[in-house]
C-alpha cells in the first residue's frame, strides 16, 4: 500500500489544477494568435480545469509528482509562419507554468512581509504552486517528444533534420520513461531547477 499523505495531497491539488489549466490555456491562446482556431473550436481556449483535465494524468501528478494533462490540438498548417508557430505556441505552456510561479512567490512575499506570519494551510498551497510549475516548466522543456521542448528544438531545426527527429519520436517516449522510472530524470531536472528557481527568486527579490 502507498503511503498517502492526504493533507498533503489536498494542498498540492490547487497547484496541479492552476498548473495544467493555465499551461494548456497558454497552449491554445498561442495557437490561436498565431492563426490557428482548432483548440478555439475545440473549446480549449478556456482556464476551465475540467476541460484540460485528464484524471488518470492528475492523479499520477497529485500522488507520484508526474502526470500529464489532455494535449491541446493544434494544426500547425494553419499558422501564419509553421515553424515560428510551432516555437512560440510550445514555449508558451512552461513560459505560463514560469509566471504562476513568479506569481505565487510574489504573494507569499507580499503576505510575509506585511504579517510576518503566513496560515499554515495558505502557506502550503502557495509553495505548492510556486514549485510545481516551476517543476511542470522545466520538466515541459525537456527536449524529447512529446514534451514541448522537442517542439521547440524541432522549430530550429532545417527541415531534412526535423523529419529526422521526428521519424524516432517512438523511441523518445521510451527513453522518457526509462529516465522518469529510474529517477535519471532528477540529473536533467535537477539544474535547470535552480537555475529557474534563481531567476524567479531574483525577480521577486528586485521588490522585496
Amino acid at each position: 500500500m502507498l503511503g498517502i499523505d492526504f493533507m498533503d495531497l489536498l494542498h498540492r491539488l490547487p497547484a496541479v489544477f492552476i498548473g495544467f489549466s493555465f499551461h494548456e490555456f497558454a497552449h491554445a491562446l498561442a495557437a490561436d494568435a498565431m492563426g490557428d482556431d482548432t483548440a478555439r473550436l475545440s473549446g480549449r481556449l478556456t482556464l476551465d480545469p475540467l476541460v484540460h483535465i485528464d484524471p488518470l494524468g492528475i492523479i499520477m501528478l497529485a500522488v507520484f509528482r508526474f502526470g500529464w494533462a489532455k494535449p491541446v490540438p493544434i494544426n500547425p498548417l494553419n499558422f501564419k509562419n509553421r515553424k515560428k508557430g510551432m516555437i512560440l505556441v510550445s514555449l508558451a505552456g512552461p513560459m505560463m507554468n514560469f509566471i504562476i510561479a513568479l506569481a505565487a512567490l510574489f504573494i507569499y512575499a507580499i503576505l510575509y512581509s506585511k504579517f510576518g506570519f503566513i496560515n499554515e494551510i495558505v502557506d502550503n498551497i502557495l509553495i505548492n504552486i510556486y514549485l510545481i510549475n516551476i517543476g511542470l516548466g522545466v520538466f515541459n522543456l525537456i527536449p524529447l517528444p512529446p514534451l514541448d521542448g522537442s517542439k521547440i528544438l524541432a522549430g530550429f531545426l532545417p527541415a531534412r533534420f526535423e523529419y529526422k527527429f521526428y521519424s524516432y519520436e517512438r523511441y523518445s517516449y521510451l527513453l522518457l520513461l526509462l529516465l522518469i522510472f529510474t529517477d535519471a530524470i532528477d540529473t536533467i531536472l535537477g539544474p535547470m531547477f535552480f537555475y529557474a528557481e534563481m531567476g524567479i527568486s531574483y525577480v521577486v527579490g528586485l521588490f522585496f
